[in-house]
């Protein structure tokens, strides 16, 4: 119940404001609370004003003579002020999750002193927390937002030396923190983990120099990360790390790794699935890209009965075009934009490979036209190119057969004459 004010504009345009006690009651029809109008006050500016002081007062004396502890008029208007008002909403909703999946329990477990435990938790939930509220630094995070921007009073006494050594401690325990996070977040969220999918990526640091030798502390040894590599976001003139991540059809995140810059893909999936081995997963179905595909990781990901999709590069000349691409058979339509048909290679004593192959009718539409553009414009560059037998070709015709939109479908003569290859042109439409 509350005291709702109304307002009416007059003929003359001045406004005149009313007051009514009103009570929020739900209506079931519309689905929602209307306000309902318990007794009209009357116009504002013809009440008296002290008659709603006194009702007021008196309503708060009843209360407080059945012992309800509300403060009098006094009190409430001239005693209180407000020293620091500090965001608590985000802060309190995940430190409910951050216990609910019991990560402060995983997180101290290993450490025999309580004192100890509790402080690199406090530390790494304040790191966890400022990354989904308002990321920063982590010096950032310790100097000002936990003692200016928000109310975390159990990590605001913390030493700054605390939130680097609880990223020791976090690194040294990872494995056992994800396992117990994976399984404590899939049981609350009722997760499906029947596919497993496993892909990579880059991240680049703005340095020089690569790691040269393994690091040494506490006793363990850690190889040299930053190495140059195959970049995945254009970085290819930095040290590189290469990161790791496997997670559930949902996206809910199952295990991280982080490998060499110099690593690639294919030599990646052996460790993933050795390290996944004891979380009783061995029913899921591995998925990867075609950066995933090898003889080796085929043969790792089958043992024990093991199941695994894996994408595959259509190059010219492999198993994928001579002996899939080329077998005839009946498509599957599955939706509008998806037609898939099965095809199995192998036989006679050697292991048979199963494979799917996907087309995509607006796909195929888009690509021709795209494909119609790009040698009708070829074919006005050759018009228009003044070409010689026997002669060097010029820096235009070099551009021409350099670039990654025409030189696909260029050849040339023994004459050294530039010509459209009509047989690139059918290879890249089937």
């Amino acid at each position: 119940m509350y005291l709702r004010t109304t307002k009416r504009r007059r003929a003359d345009g001045s406004e005149v404001r009313y007051y009514q006690l009103a009570e929020s009651v739900w209506d079931a029809e519309r689905g929602y609370a209307v306000a309902k109008v318990v007794y009209n006050f009357g116009r504002a500016d013809s009440l008296d004003l002290q008659e709603l002081r006194r009702l007021a007062h008196s309503i708060l004396r009843v209360v407080n003579e059945h012992g309800l502890g509300v403060a009098d008029e006094g009190s409430l208007v001239d005693d209180v002020r407000v020293r620091d008002a500090w965001p608590l909403g985000g802060v309190w909703v995940l430190e409910q999750l951050w216990k609910e999946l019991s990560i402060d329990k995983t997180l101290m477990r290993p450490l025999g002193s309580k004192k100890k435990a509790r402080a690199f938790e406090r530390a790494l939930f304040a790191m966890v927390a400022n990354r989904a509220l308002k990321p920063y630094s982590k010096l950032y995070c310790w100097e000002q937002w936990l003692r200016e921007e928000v109310y975390l009073p159990s990590a605001a006494e913390l030493s700054l030396e605390r939130f680097y050594r609880g990223m020791d401690h976090l690194e040294e325990h990872k494995a056992e923190v994800e396992k117990s996070v994976f399984f404590a977040t899939a049981d609350l969220m009722n997760a499906d983990v029947d596919l497993i999918f496993y892909d990579t990526t880059s991240l680049h640091f703005e340095v020089d120099e690569e790691d040269e030798q393994e690091l040494a502390k506490q006793g363990r040894r850690y190889r040299a990360q930053r190495k140059r590599g195959h970049s995945k976001n254009g970085r290819g003139d930095a040290p590189q790390i290469v990161v790791g991540l496997a997670v559930t059809r949902d996206g809910l995140p199952v295990r991280s790794w982080v490998f060499p810059g110099n690593t690639t893909d294919v030599t990646t999936v052996q460790k993933v699935k050795e390290e996944l081995r004891g979380w009783r997963l061995g029913r899921c179905v591995f998925v990867g890209d075609a950066g995933m595909s090898s003889e080796d990781n085929r043969r790792e990901l089958a043992l024990g009965a093991g199941k695994y999709i894996l994408a595959s590069r259509m190059r010219a000349g492999d198993e994928v075009t001579t002996d899939v691409l080329a077998r005839p058979g009946r498509y599957h339509e599955v939706r509008g934009n998806l037609r898939v048909k099965e095809v199995w290679v192998g036989g006679d004593g050697e292991r048979r490979r199963r494979y799917i192959v996907c087309h995509n009718p607006d796909e195929a539409s888009r690509q021709q036209q795209h494909r119609q553009r790009v040698v009708a414009e070829l074919e006005a560059e050759l018009a228009s190119l003044k070409q010689q037998r026997g002669k060097q070709h010029s820096k235009r015709a070099c551009d021409l057969l350099s670039s990654r939109r025409f030189g696909r479908y260029l050849r040339q003569t023994r004459a050294g004459l530039l010509r459209i290859s009509r047989a690139a042109v059918r290879e890249a439409a089937r």
